[in-house]
């Protein structure tokens, strides 16, 4: 799956203005390192059906198993690390004999800086390949995945160094003169190899944080399919990032692949579609998904039309910001693979009636695109008027509860069929907005 920073900024993935955002809400790694491939991961999730597949049964096994997860490496274990191999190093020759015991002496009294940085550096690469160790050891269990035999037999492989047995020995008793031959032969040695090892290291934690999240949200895995023949199918599926979120049951397949969604504002369309794409790309990142159940198509990509800006420097408008959106969106159509499409309001950035026109003639040229899965919400209920009846075509809409006193509620319940609510001048009639511009001003 490919998706673009504008699909990431619409979904909510990456932290923002104070908020986790999804990829914090998955975050359980216990290391920078960790983080950074999680994040990578989300950036890129696999290419191919294939490579999702094993990577699934990877995080399941995971999920299964978060207890074996080694606890002796830590953050800092990973930046100690970094920096020893980093530093400079003036040493020349190996310590030994009488130098190394007088090594030792004078520089725990005059250099105590390198004295301690010395032991500092060695204890954590003892950490680091126990814990290294732990994890290659994980091969010798029953019904270990396959992606996860490759990346433990790795681990195994890039152990086997005479240094690593010595090193991994190291406890606070070992002597300086040991410690110090030990950190010299490790630097020159072993760093290509423990930078690899970090690599192995990070993946393995951005894979236990996935699962660790879904096993602790109590979230689902989803059934996988290939992307021919189109299918989504969710139960209870709702939005991970509110507290007290609306379930949702969707089904569409190739011959109803398109959805028209209507309703008031803040009725809940754009969190309904928002919470189709967080749960197709957390599917397609290999883990569980906020829902009951959910069957999934292997998607291409996830387009989104949601929050579109002008560029006032590139001298664009809004409707040509939205315009230039909609052109990549069909330009990536033309692909055979599916892809999932999610659409709000188009065309905000021009008149009533150039909004019905365009929708309409957009809505048309969709639906030339069986293959890929398509939901469009929109205020103008002239425009699913006007394709109702089309069987390809689901439709349905957010129900506004109005009260007698003017009031009104939404209980955010998806319903079939197609909405007239019109709320708009009710809520600037009820927030004053009408009564201040009517009063006269202040003498």
């Amino acid at each position: 799956m490919r998706n673009d920073a504008i699909t990431f900024e619409d979904l909510s993935v990456f932290p923002a203005g104070g908020s986790d955002g999804v990829a914090g809400l998955i975050d359980r790694t216990t290391t920078a390192e960790g983080k950074e491939m999680l994040y990578k991961h989300i950036k890129t999730p696999p290419g191919t059906f294939e490579e999702l597949l094993q990577l699934q049964e990877s995080i399941k096994w995971w999920a299964l198993n978060t207890e074996h997860w080694p606890s002796v490496i830590t953050n800092g274990t990973l930046v100690m690390l970094e920096k020893f191999f980093e530093s400079a190093d003036n040493i020349s020759t190996p310590p030994s004999g009488l130098a190394a015991f007088l090594g030792e002496a004078f520089q725990k009294t005059f250099n105590k800086g390198d004295y301690f940085f010395t032991q500092f550096s060695v204890s954590h690469i003892a950490d680091f390949l126990n814990g290294c160790k732990e994890l290659a050891k994980l091969n010798n269990q029953e019904n270990i995945p396959a992606l996860l035999q490759k990346e433990f037999t790795a681990i195994q492989q890039e152990l086997q160094h005479p240094l690593t047995d010595e090193l991994t020995r190291v406890t606070k008793d070992t002597p300086y003169r040991v410690q110090a031959k030990l950190s010299y032969h490790a630097r020159r040695e072993m760093k290509n190899r423990i930078y690899r090892l970090m690599q192995h290291y990070a993946r393995q934690d951005a894979w236990q944080s996935m699962a660790r999240a879904t096993v602790e949200r109590e979230w689902v895995f989803p059934s996988l399919l290939p992307s021919i023949p189109l299918c989504f199918e969710s139960m209870g599926l709702y939005h991970p990032l509110l507290q007290h979120p609306q379930p949702y049951d969707i089904s569409f397949d190739r011959q109803q692949n398109f959805l028209l969604l209507t309703g008031a504002n803040m009725s809940g369309k754009t969190t309904f579609m928002r919470s189709i794409g967080v749960a197709a790309l957390l599917a397609h990142l290999g883990m569980g998904v906020p829902a009951t159940s959910m069957r999934i198509s292997f998607f291409k990509g996830i387009i989104t039309n949601m929050h579109v800006e002008d560029d006032i420097l590139k001298g664009e408008s809004y409707f040509f910001a939205e315009v230039k959106r909609m052109k990549l969106t069909a330009e990536k159509l033309l692909q055979p693979e599916p892809h999932l499409v999610l659409m709000d309001e188009l065309f905000k950035g021009t008149n009533v009636h150039d909004a019905y026109e365009c929708t309409r003639a957009v809505v048309e040229g969709l639906m030339n695109r069986p293959d890929h899965l398509k939901i469009l919400s929109t205020h103008l209920y002239e425009v699913a008027k006007h394709f109702a009846g089309r069987p390809e075509i689901l439709f349905s809409y957010f129900v506004t509860r109005m009260t007698g006193d003017d009031n009104f509620t939404f209980d955010y319940e998806l319903k079939e069929g197609i909405s007239q609510d019109r709320i708009g001048y009710r809520i600037l009639q009820k927030e004053g907005v009408l009564d201040l511009l009517r009063r006269k001003k202040e003498a």
